[in-house]
């Protein structure tokens, strides 16, 4: 399939559970194929909805409302992805408990299909994070931390493809610097390599041996810090050529509408966060006709 130009064309608010507010039909008249990205970041063991009580979310998140609104989505297009930014565990009383294993559990039962890896991940150690493998029923993607010479050596990928309407949809991970955030006993031998460096060789691959028309990156590595030298998303954006999106993590960044970055390509691409807890999850609509791609985001709040 021919490598399509990438047309940005937004249009982004949030909206209560549902769609109500959705507004896509000039994107979908002009579209041929129609691909929705669904995304979360920070969950950090949230199972529950926030109480009505609550001071800051009251009554928002909660698992089972995302499963329901997951399931609309993919009832209105077969053609989705679930992906999660890292973060996944730590915060509640179920991971002191289960240890990951009820997050892992209930993420596969809603059919993610792959996440990245967060810090927190690390929580209970390597070791406690292999224990958990066999209870995520989604692809663990993670290009920058070399597991070579750790029990978790073969069970992440730097990168996956999959494919929705014949369009093919290459999407690979980054993790943030653990050490100085994870003690080093946690994560022992794992290595770390620069993200920008493998950022950029995993992008070429995807484009120029996998022929994706679409490459998303799942990060970890916050979204932006200014005044401090160290990774971001949006310097990501900046120095890559062919990432259409980066979802990112780490940073509890709640963006009204995606970011919108012109890359080393003079190209633009998105980056987008949706907060933490589970209380929103975002929304990327990827429309291709013979010649273009264009993209519309809404964060949805759950």
């Amino acid at each position: 399939m021919e490598r399509r130009k990438f047309i940005k064309s937004t249009s982004v608010s949030a909206v209560a559970l549902g769609l109500g507010g959705l507004s896509l039909n000039a994107c979908q008249k002009l579209a041929k194929k129609h691909i929705t990205i669904l995304h979360t970041n920070d969950v950090h063991s949230h199972i529950d909805a926030f109480p009505a009580s609550h001071s800051t979310y009251p009554g928002l998140g909660g698992l089972a409302r995302r499963a329901a609104l997951v399931q609309k989505i993919r009832e209105e297009n077969p053609n989705t992805l679930l992906l999660d930014a890292g973060d996944i565990f730590q915060g509640t009383p179920y991971f002191n408990f289960y240890g990951g294993e009820l997050e892992f559990e209930l993420m596969s039962m809603l059919n993610y299909d792959a996440a990245t890896l967060g810090n927190h991940d690390f929580d209970n150690g390597i070791d406690g994070l292999l224990a958990q493998v066999p209870n995520a029923k989604f692809d663990l993607i993670s290009a920058n931390y070399d597991f070579s010479d750790t029990i978790m050596d073969g069970f992440t990928r730097p990168y996956q493809t999959y494919i929705r309407n014949d369009i093919k949809i290459g999407v690979y991970g980054l993790g943030i610097k653990l050490q100085g955030l994870v003690i080093q006993k946690l994560y022992k031998e794992t290595k770390y390599l620069d993200p920008f460096e493998i950022a950029v060789d995993i992008e070429t691959k995807l484009k120029e041996d996998e022929q994706c028309d679409l490459i998303i990156c799942l990060s970890h590595l916050g979204y932006s810090y200014e005044n401090e030298n160290r990774p971001d998303d949006i310097v990501l954006a900046q120095r890559t050529k062919h990432t259409d999106l980066i979802i990112g993590g780490h940073t509890h960044t709640f963006l009204q509408e995606p970011t919108v970055v012109v890359n080393a390509a003079e190209r633009e691409v998105l980056v987008n966060q949706v907060g933490c807890y589970g209380i929103n999850v975002g929304r990327i609509d990827f429309y291709f006709d013979n010649s273009s791609k264009q993209a519309s985001g809404i964060s949805l709040k759950v």
